[in-house]
């Protein structure tokens, strides 16, 4: 049997073998060995049979081992109470001492089960033995010291069976027992209390003591917090209006959002629209996505549409709320909003979400950003958008700054205003002979203007033949000057003389 269950590893059953045996001393060996998990299990039952042979010292051991000793040990030894006594002192554990105060409190020996209730620091028993002995004082000073929530409990049964209230509601309330503490203060009028523990209780009880307010038709205020503490927003706001409390609705609405029931929104941005809140309005009407009536409200009261304000508008393309054809009419309708506020990098954003770059980019010519308008011309490949950039630009100091004026070349190029670039080259003609004096570059600035002239589209034929003879008569006085200018040198008749001609 023995050398079966080693080859197996069976050690449990060795184990019990040895036990059923009487071969003690081996199986706890095997347990502490191979079969730990038995090993409390073997010690208990060795301090069974250690017990039953009468050998108390050594089954007191064995049942700490097994850990049973906080109830094997006190029922082994109950027919000697002094050797009991003696090991419960001896091994200082609160669940012994515990045991020991019951049992002395059993005989009546009060003064004894209290000093052993106080050493296992059990507080309820405490509080429950002075307050049968009449020491409700001092059963209060432990339950305020302790702070548990049984021995508090039980100390506000005993002041409130004595009407003690005020004392009661204390202890309920230190006991975590609001329900009870509110019960008592409806019962007595305590009202102030009242509020404040139903601020601290669960929300049913935050509506109980709500509706006590309501029918005492007293301290309204405090009902409307506590139904919108409780979350039932939708009677705090029927009350709030019908008692006009309008600083209880600035505090609910500060509660309010995209998921609050939409007629609430609409209800409380009414009242703030007619006490002239008109900003908060504006926030419940964008969170009950009443669009429209926003919009309608900034223009009214000439409210400042911020960033957020407008993104809170701007409808996503895949919204199922309003059409796409609502939709970019009411981004138009901000951008129009944005522009009369001199917003207009806002405005220019909402008009190309609305896929109108025209007015997006009227919009950026009034910010006067030349970087962005630059950039904006770039990607929208618009001809009128091309032209706009180009017209802006010219009004810049082109003539200091080569990069604009190849933006401004670039720009009419691509926008085929030809008629528009051959001014330009006329414009860039003058300067040059205006302010540099260069003849030379003047002449190939014409000689641009009039390729330009000649390939453009012009609506009337007669006037593009006359900017042409125009410019052609430029270019041969400009030819005439420079040939007579060479010549100053050598032969100075002779350059007069060109020039004269």
């Amino acid at each position: 049997m023995q050398s079966g269950c080693k080859a197996c590893k069976r050690y449990d059953l060795l184990n019990k073998f040895y036990q059923a045996s009487n071969q003690w001393q081996k199986a706890i060996e095997t347990a502490e060995a191979h079969d730990r998990v038995h090993l409390r299990t073997t010690y208990y039952n060795y301090a069974k049979h250690l017990e039953a042979m009468g050998e108390h010292s050594l089954a007191l051991t064995h049942y700490e081992k097994s850990d049973t000793h906080r109830f094997e040990v006190p029922r082994m030894l109950s027919e000697d109470l002094q050797a009991l006594e003696n090991y419960i002192n001896k091994m200082k554990d609160k669940s012994l001492w515990k045991w020991w105060a019951q049992y002395l409190e059993s005989q009546a020996d009060m003064e004894a089960a209290l000093k052993y209730y106080a050493l296992a620091q059990d507080y309820f028993s405490l509080v429950r033995i002075h307050c049968f002995q009449g020491n409700i004082q001092k059963a209060a000073e432990i339950a305020n010291e302790t702070g548990n929530w049984a021995a508090s409990y039980h100390l506000a049964r005993q002041y409130e069976s004595q009407d003690e209230i005020k004392q009661a509601v204390h202890f309920y309330t230190r006991a975590q027992a609001f329900n009870n503490a509110i019960r008592l203060c409806k019962e007595n009028n305590l009202d102030d209390q009242l509020m404040n523990l139903a601020l601290l209780s669960s929300p049913e009880d935050m509506i109980e003591a709500a509706c006590y307010y309501e029918e005492k038709g007293e301290q309204m205020d405090r009902a409307v917090t506590l139904y919108h503490k409780a979350g039932h927003f939708s009677k705090a706001l029927e009350l709030a209006f019908a008692t006009q409390q309008f600083g209880a609705l600035q505090l609910i609405a500060e509660d309010l959002d995209e998921k609050s029931d939409p007629a609430l929104l609409a209800r409380c941005s009414d009242f703030f629209i007619e006490h002239a809140q008109y900003e908060k309005a504006m926030e419940l009407l964008l969170a009950a996505k009443k669009y429209h009536e926003a919009l309608q409200l900034c223009l009214e009261q000439n409210l400042t549409i911020t960033e957020e304000m407008a993104e809170k508008m701007t409808v996503s393309k895949d919204s199922k709320d309003l059409s796409e054809e609502s939709r970019r009419e009411l981004l138009e309708q901000i951008a129009d909003c944005c522009m009369r506020q001199g917003h207009y990098h806002m405005a220019t954003k909402k008009y190309t979400q609305a896929g109108n770059k025209l007015k997006a980019m009227r919009a950026l010519l009034k910010s006067g950003d030349t970087e962005k308008i630059v950039f904006f011309a770039g990607v929208s490949r618009q001809r009128e958008i091309y032209i706009m950039a180009a017209n802006y630009l010219q009004s810049l100091d082109w003539r200091k700054d080569p990069e604009i004026m190849k933006n401004i070349i670039s720009f009419y190029t691509k926008g085929k205003a030809l008629d528009l670039l051959a001014a330009f080259y006329d414009a860039c003609a003058e300067v040059e002979i205006d302010e540099y004096r260069n003849y030379e570059k003047a002449q190939g600035a014409l000689t641009e203007a009039c390729k330009c002239l000649s390939k453009a589209k012009a609506q009337s034929p007669l006037e593009q033949e006359s900017r042409l003879a125009q410019l052609q008569s430029k270019m041969a006085l400009i030819k005439r000057f420079i040939n007579a200018r060479r010549v100053y040198s050598e032969d100075p008749k002779e350059a007069v003389r060109q020039c004269e001609l």
